[in-house]
């Protein structure tokens, strides 16, 4: 299957999860066979337009991000490509509705990847002809579908595909039994909201515990100021960002993973925590979908706030300590690339050209 990516940003331009997810969904399809061609703003250096890493070609449609030359110049370039899908991230959302125009005229279904509204984009009316135009539209979550269908969407054509894990990873980590409380969360910003845990934990002074942070952003300097205006920074250990294969092991030996963050549309940390084996403690917020992932997760607790999160800490201390839990493996990095190559498949029907 020949894939169009289409998303002016990638990770070396903007490294947020979204951009994340877009790569690797790109380079486990590359990975899988199809043929996979990024159109994007260049970000390597030469004069090349073209440029491939892991199995993946990055075409630059322009030479830095420049949203209304991209637009003007990204039906040509998805001409010359000659898809049988056009995969478009949902920002800016003014790509995805000239991806989604273009395919017509290409005659490729469009999908497109809903993770979130960017505060930098122009306008509501963007996003709701991002969300009518294409074939399919793909959210993270049940929080991230329903956005989608507040911006016009039909119901029926948003199919919830969610992040993935190496679970093979999981499986083959070591433990690192240096903590027993953790919070995972790349970036550490505003929305983090780590000083719920940081007052949980200081509902729990007098008990025994050691507690670790993991990630890295504008909000870690307050977490940690935080920390220390509550006397519990002697306990509490913030490591910065790491790559998988530093923080599952941390998160095998720990048994407690709690998610505050009050902006989430899909919580990959705490997906990450639970199929280590961590019990996943949610603090309920309206905009986030960590939530989806424990309501009917064994290990998992819903809690509102920071005194019912130390509560919960206290109960799960007689939960079995695990370091794999096999009821997540269906969300392996495989088995959620499937979801998307089914996704594909179903906008290529309903599209009229299988």
């Amino acid at each position: 299957m020949r894939v169009a990516v289409v998303s002016m940003y990638t990770p070396d331009h903007r490294d947020t999860r979204g951009c994340r997810r877009t790569r690797r969904v790109a380079e486990g399809l590359a990975d899988a066979g199809h043929e996979v061609t990024w159109l994007c703003s260049q970000w390597w250096d030469g004069t090349d337009r073209s440029f491939r890493r892991n199995g993946v070609v990055y075409r630059g449609v322009t030479q830095g991000p420049a949203a209304g030359s991209f637009r003007s110049k990204l039906p040509f370039a998805l001409r010359r490509v000659g898809p049988d899908v056009i995969h478009a991230a949902v920002s800016p959302p003014g790509h995805a509705t000239t991806a989604a125009t273009t395919g017509r005229l290409v005659r490729a279904p469009v999908v497109v990847d809903w993770w979130e509204t960017h505060p930098t984009d122009a306008t509501a009316s963007g996003y709701r002809k991002a969300a009518r135009k294409p074939t399919r539209v793909i959210a993270p979550s049940e929080t991230a579908r329903t956005s989608a269908r507040e911006h016009g969407a039909d119901g029926d054509d948003v199919i919830v595909v969610p992040e993935s894990v190496d679970f093979g990873l999981v499986r083959g980590a070591d433990v690192d039994d240096r903590t027993d409380l953790v919070y995972l969360r790349d970036p550490l910003d505003d929305d983090a909201n780590v000083e719920a845990f940081l007052l949980a934990l200081a509902e729990l002074r007098d008990r025994d515990w050691r507690a670790t942070v993991i990630g890295d952003g504008d909000g870690r300097g307050v977490a940690e100021q935080a920390a220390a205006d509550l006397r519990i920074d002697d306990r509490v250990e913030f490591v910065g960002s790491l790559p998988p294969s530093k923080f599952v092991p941390i998160l095998k030996g720990a048994h407690v993973c709690a998610q505050t963050a009050t902006r989430e549309p899909f919580a990959d940390g705490l997906l990450w925590a639970l199929a280590a084996g961590c019990v996943g403690i949610v603090q309920y917020q309206a905009g986030s979908s960590a939530h989806e992932l424990v309501e009917n997760a064994d290990r998992g607790r819903r809690v509102t706030d920071p005194q019912e999160l130390a509560d919960a800490i206290v109960d799960c201390r007689d939960v079995p300590h695990l370091s794999v839990d096999e009821t997540f493996a269906g969300f392996d990095h495989d088995a959620v690339l499937a979801e998307y190559v089914d996704a594909y498949e179903t906008a290529q029907s309903s599209f009229g050209f299988l």
